[in-house]
Order: C-alpha cells, then structure tokens, then sequence
C-alpha cells in the first residue's frame, strides 16, 4: 500500500501506523438491525421510562396533546395523497440542469426529504463500476464477507477501486456540495459545520440477485434509535426541542447547525454510524425499478421524526381489535400517558440498533398512523449513475423480495459535511484505509487488508476528493461563516495538517 506522500498533495500527512486494533467483532449488515439480527424484543430498562418523563416534565401537557392531534390530521391528508400518487410522488433532478432543479422544487424537497438525481455519472462509466467490482470479488473469493454468508447479497467491501472512483467523482462530489448548500442551513453562523465541503465516509456496496428474500429490510430510520430522546444523544444539539415541547410547526428538520452538536451512537453498534451524514444515498451501478429488489421510503422526513418522537407518549384507549380502523386511528381514541402511567416503550428503538418500524408482536404495526402499508413509496425506475438521497432521518426501507430479472446493485455513498465529530471520524477511516481495514463504524476483522488488486491512496485523484477523506487539508471558502471557518482550522489540526 502507497504511503501518503504517494498523493499529488503537497500537504504533509503523518505516515500510516499499523494496523488499528478494531474493537468491533466480525459480523455484516444483518447486525445493525435487530430484526436481521434475530434479537427478541424485550422491554427497555426503567430509565427509558424516566428520560420519557423528564422530556415532558416542564411542558404543558394540553399543548403536548393538541400538538399530537395537529399532528394526526395532517398525516391522514398527507398519507392519501401519498398512497394517490405512489413513486410519483418523490422529487426528480437532472445533473445537467442541478442548480435549476433544485431551485424550482426546492420546496417539494424539503418536504419529501427525498430525490433522485439522474445522470451523475456517464452511464458506461457507472455500469463499469460494477464489472470492477465483480472482478476485485471473484479475486479475492475466499477473503470478501457478505450477507447472507452463503449468498451475499451485501458485501463487506469499502475501499474497492471502484466505490473510490464512485465517492470522488467530480459530478458526485459536485452534487453533494450543491444538495447540502440548497436545501440546509445554518441558523447559528457560529455553529461549527461547514455545509460548503463534503466529507467521505466509507460504506458497503450491494449487488442483488433476482429472487432474493433474505436481505428483506424493513422500513427503518438510521443515524441511532434510543438516541434521539437521549439527552446525551441528539439532545446535546437540542435537536428536537421544539417537539417535545408540543409546538413541532416550529421544529426545522434542516439545520445543520444543531445537527453537528448531536451523538447518534451512544451505544457503539456494529454498523451503527457515528457521524452526521445530513443525506443517506446510494449511486445506481445498474437498471432496477420497483419491486425489483430496490429502495421504498416514507416520502414526509420531517413529520414521520414528529410522529416517532411523540408516538411513545401516547397510547390507544381502545385497541385496533374493538373498534373499526378508522375509530382506531381517530384522534380521540388516543391519549396521552404521564406519571404512574408511563412505561419505558420507545417504539421500535433497540439501543446498539437503527430505529425500526415493525409489526408488534400482535401483528399491528406499533406506529399506525403512518400506514406504512400503504405509503412506503418505490423509489422510480432509476439507471446506472443515477444517485438517489434521503433525509438523514428518513424512513426507508428494501424490497422484501427481488422480483426483478436482473441484479440490483448499488453503492451506499452518504452526503455528510465537515463538523468535528465527521473529522474525528475520517482520522480513524484514513487509518483504516491505508490499511484495508473496514472502517470504524462497522464491524472489525481483516476486511481486505489481504486483499489482492486493493487501489493505493494515489486512486483518490483529485483535491476535493483528497479532501473529503482526510488526505489533504480543507480549505473554508471566502465568504465562510466563522463558524465554517472555525471548524475548517480545527478538523486540519484534528488531521494532522499544520
């Protein structure tokens, strides 16, 4: 492997140590669920139950309950018109026209908290990709992981020429800057993220076969599950403030500012990611359209957080096997709990897990106002080079079976600023990479440290691309807020760059 100086940057890097002890086990994407884990549910420890009270405790409950029912009201119109317009409903960009795309449905954008940016990538160049990594996997046979093990479907690759070729992309890197600067923002200029330059974070790839139903993943938020009501968690950031206190028209799902301060992983899971990715996303590497092995979500980012935020404070007076679903589903048969009546339930939420939106054990799904059965939306038809982004705390989920002729394959190429936590992170990543390690935030073993054909740090060309993984210094612009420019000198220092 190329030590640094191998770059063409004339910044000096330190020299990559030896291999990093990795404190994670082996394992793959199964584990970061625990409903493909096979872990059974049990009851969260009582101080769930306490940090439940404590949130509400200094709020006035009659504001808490009229939010909810605001709340309720609004997903019933917007989930008809959602279920109305199927796939339609999610917004489409063209790179070749991206700055006008995203002015005129900039609106639409931030309500879905989804989209697809077609053409990013040439498509003989994106369906490339996938021939080089079929090619790094059939020689490295007996050293590439995956799930399931005996049919992988998810590898357990990262630092493939390919998935460096895909992350540094001028068009990717491009997209990425103009998504995170059109549609977040920074209330505080203070505040210590820089939405200007993107960072690089190393995830899997998944190559999909016809037919497959194991790797059938179940609608879910990522970014941590019991951490979002923590105080510790994402209410270091004061995050979701304003729902808790019943006024969530005032809570902006969009401010990068608050985002930075958060923890969303409290709890070390194998899989489970550290940093701010302000979108998940995953590049096209091949042709794959509805029920065809690829991606559904809940196109509503900001009121499905509300819904899961308040969802544990309430509970049904009379349940969905008395009464009809639409008296169910009624406001008024909803009220909320305090004091004695209070349990622990955090629906859905595993510490050491993502968030999951499952079937309870009775068969009703435990959130029933977002009738995911009818509003977990396909993304549309999409083609190699096409990227497509999601809302950090968007709901999303994967075909339960491929029916599809073809595979259905990907790379998981996040969209995540620079903050303080994310430079701490590429520090541990720049190791692991140099190393062939996989990266921090999943699960340990040799990854491909042995594996034959693994590209050098010379592979990531460009400066921005450099940058982005922690080989160069980054380089606040201009018109920087001193908060962009306060965190540009200290994630340089946390780097190692003079």
């Amino acid at each position: 492997m190329a030590s640094m100086a191998s770059t063409t940057s004339t910044a000096t890097v330190p020299p990559p140590p030896p291999p990093p002890s990795q404190g994670k086990r082996e394992g793959d994407i199964s584990d970061s669920f625990a409903s493909l884990s096979g872990l059974n549910a049990t009851p969260l420890a009582d101080r769930y139950r306490q940090l439940k009270l404590s949130l509400v405790a200094d709020h006035d409950e009659a504001q808490i309950v009229a939010s909810w029912e605001r709340l309720l009201d609004v997903l019933k119109e917007e989930n008809d018109t959602i279920a109305r317009l199927g796939p339609d409903v999610i917004p489409s960009l063209r790179f070749s026209h991206l700055d006008e795309d995203l002015q005129s449905q900039r609106s639409e954008l931030k309500k879905r908290g989804v989209a697809v940016v077609r053409g990013v990538i040439p498509r003989d160049e994106a369906r490339a990709y996938k021939d080089s990594i079929e090619q790094y996997v059939a020689e490295n046979k007996d050293k590439t992981k995956g799930f399931p093990p005996e049919n992988p479907q998810v590898y357990e690759l990262y630092w493939s020429a390919a998935q460096l070729a895909a992350r540094g992309h001028p068009n990717l890197v491009q997209t990425q800057k103009r998504l995170m600067q059109s549609l977040w923002h920074v209330s505080n200029p203070e505040a210590p993220v820089d939405i200007n330059q993107p960072t690089m974070y190393a995830d899997r790839l998944r190559i999909r076969l016809p037919g497959d139903a194991r790797f059938a993943l179940g609608p879910h938020q990522d970014g941590g599950s019991v951490e979002r009501w923590e105080p510790q968690g994402y209410g270091l950031g004061k995050v979701y403030d304003e729902v808790f206190r019943g006024q969530w028209e005032e809570y902006n799902a969009w401010d990068a500012g608050k985002r930075a301060a958060a923890v969303c992983d409290l709890h070390s899971g194998l899989g489970a990611c550290s940093v701010f990715r302000a979108f998940q996303g995953w590049l096209s590497i091949s042709d794959v359209g509805p029920r065809q092995g690829t991606l559904l979500v809940y196109p509503l980012a900001s009121l499905a957080t509300v819904y899961t935020l308040l969802r544990p404070f309430f509970a049904a007076k009379r349940s969905v096997d008395a009464v009809s679903p639409t008296e169910f589903l009624s406001k008024e048969n909803w009220q909320f709990t305090s004091g004695s009546a209070m349990n622990s339930d955090l629906q859905g939420a595993t510490p050491g897990h993502g968030q999951e939106f499952p079937d309870g054990p009775d068969g009703h799904t435990l959130h029933p106002h977002l009738e995911l059965a009818r509003t977990m939306v396909h993304v549309p038809q999409v083609a190699p080079g096409d990227f497509v982004v999601w809302h950090c705390d968007g709901i999303h989920a994967v075909d339960k079976v491929h029916n599809g002729t073809s595979d259905s394959s990907v790379m998981y190429i996040p969209v995540s600023p620079l903050t303080e936590v994310n430079a701490r992170y590429l520090v541990r990543q720049r190791e692991a990479f140099l190393t062939g390690l996989p990266g921090p935030d999943f699960p340990g073993g040799k990854g491909e440290s042995e594996h034959v054909n693994r590209p050098e740090a010379s592979a990531l060309g460009s400066e921005e691309a450099r940058q982005a993984m922690g080989l160069a210094p980054f380089v606040a612009g201009k018109d920087a807020s001193p908060g962009a420019q306060a965190i540009t000198n200290k994630a340089n220092a946390i780097l190692g760059f003079p």
